[in-house]
């Protein structure tokens, strides 16, 4: 889950970046080995033969095959090609038409999955499993269908569940229900024997059970892979954008009060507007889209503050400013360090966080959207 998330928000600020020479485009990226990476308001990913995909936007779509894995997020994703890896697919709509080798991991209000060959985990309103699984299935939804064969174990949490003609079940399911035997499991499915039923109410203790204490090492291993991750990210950025986040730098550092105020207003109105967006009713749909976007501009905002306090340290302590490669990647590790630890006092640590993040989101959002309102003081 975290290598998608970060995966999709680097290429978010890559195409952005890309996409100040080409602001006409429908969607922009870069690839770089067979690796395609593409962000846009409507992204399609047509080349044949490409490795891993990672695609975001509002509505993105895979036309041909690729031999990797695709990583999707977006209003409405499509996969129309086959996949030779996993799929980790996450919209409003998901529509995975093609057949995946591995693994599936999709979420949204519809879901539909075709032939899987691996695991397939799927939470939604409504989720129909339209071809062949052939590993296990865990399945969260409030309406639910399956049409084909599951070679695996099933776990199934929904209000109702159908099954078509061609479905069955090799392994045991194990249904979550409103109310015990509210569900029909036609034989032909499955054996009676082979079923098992619990209250709905039990299937986030069965997901508690099995998940391990944490202990203090993994604790550290954690903090201290989010700061290298944190790092990685600023330095491919420096490398990939150098004069826009050079740019972005030097207008947080020369006026950051000014960086943090417009980083609230910047936060607070994409916030804000997906719940004025509930209100219209029509405007539901762009609900997800838009918190989407907030909680891209609030990590993009904590990376650019981190690398700009990085940047900041240095010069204090008479260093020049960053213009080779390895200079930033030495100011992205000091800042997302600095950062991390800061962040570790109790109460005034988390007011840092919050106050870097609104200053690095100022500035992209003032580097976006360029109103009087934003002007510089």
């Amino acid at each position: 889950m975290k290598r998608f998330l970060f995966s999709i928000l680097f290429v978010w600020l890559a195409g952005l970046a890309v996409a100040q020479e080409d602001e006409a485009a429908s969607d922009v990226g870069f690839s770089f080995g067979n690796d395609f990476y593409r962000t846009g308001w409507r992204v399609v990913q047509s080349v044949a033969g490409a490795d891993d995909v990672f695609a975001a936007g509002d509505r993105v779509r895979i036309e041909s095959d690729i031999d990797g894995s695709a990583h999707m997020a977006g209003r409405r994703v499509w996969i129309d090609g086959a996949v030779g890896g996993d799929v980790y697919a996450f919209g409003f709509n998901v529509q995975i038409a093609g057949a995946v080798a591995g693994d599936v991991t999709a979420s949204g209000y519809s879901v539909s999955v075709g032939s899987v060959g691996g695991d397939l985990r799927a939470s939604g309103s409504n989720v129909t499993l339209a071809g062949p699984v052939g590993g296990y299935v865990v399945v969260a939804g409030e309406d639910v269908r399956i049409e084909g064969r599951i070679s695996g174990d099933v776990r199934i949490s929904a209000g109702d569940v159908t099954f078509g003609p061609e479905a069955a079940i090799d392994g045991t399911l194990t249904l979550y229900e409103n109310e015990l035997g509210g569900i029909e499991v036609p034989e032909s499915v499955i054996p009676a024997d082979r079923v098992m039923r619990h209250e709905q109410d039990e299937f986030t203790e069965v997901v508690a059970d099995e998940v391990a204490p944490v202990s203090f090492w993994q604790v550290l291993a954690g903090w201290i892979g989010g700061v290298i991750l944190i790092a990685a990210i600023a330095a491919v950025i420096a490398a990939v954008a150098p004069e826009y986040l050079a740019k972005l730098r030097r207008r947080l550092l020369e006026h950051p009060f000014w960086a943090v105020w417009i980083g609230f207003l910047f936060l607070s109105a994409l916030i804000g507007g997906a719940f004025l967006f509930i209100l219209t009713v029509i405007g539901i749909l762009l609900t997800p889209a838009v918190l989407v976007a907030a909680g891209i501009v609030w990590f993009l905002g904590y990376v650019i503050g981190a690398y700009a306090l990085g940047v900041g340290v240095l010069l204090a302590i008479g260093r020049p400013e960053p213009y080779r490669i390895s200079h930033r990647a030495l100011a992205a590790f000091v800042g997302a360090l600095l950062a991390g630890l800061l962040a570790l006092i109790p109460f005034v640590g988390w007011l840092f966080v919050l106050g870097l993040t609104f200053a690095g989101a100022g500035v992209l959002g003032a580097s976006m959207f360029r109103p009087r309102f934003f002007a510089e003081p």
